[in-house]
């Protein structure tokens, strides 16, 4: 099959933003808009979503934030009240009851 040129003009940091992103696929930018290209010709429409792979999540990271986010809750914890109050306030601003 012949090949032909595509020209796109696009802002730059666009366009090394696309770069790197298609890199983070494992493929090209060129190979990227032909994969779209085939898609929306085949489909008719835009058909998908390419989503760049998660970072991964260290078992370390995940408990510093289990720890950070513990610490703020018992920072925050509202001393003074039983948890029978605490259910019953959080019941009121499900139903927006007001607290007298």
């Amino acid at each position: 099959m012949a090949q032909a040129t595509f020209s796109v003009h696009m802002d730059e940091t666009l366009k090394k933003q696309f770069e790197a992103m298609c890199a983070d696929f494992g493929m090209t930018a060129s190979t990227a808009i032909n994969v779209f290209a085939k898609a929306v010709v085949r489909e008719r429409k835009i058909p998908f979503e390419i989503l760049s792979p998660e970072p991964k999540i260290t078992r370390e990271s995940a408990l510093q934030t289990f720890l950070s986010l513990r610490e703020e809750a018992k920072n925050n914890f509202p001393h003074g009240m039983s948890s029978e109050e605490i259910d019953e306030e959080i019941r009121k601003a499900r139903y927006g009851e007001t607290t007298l």
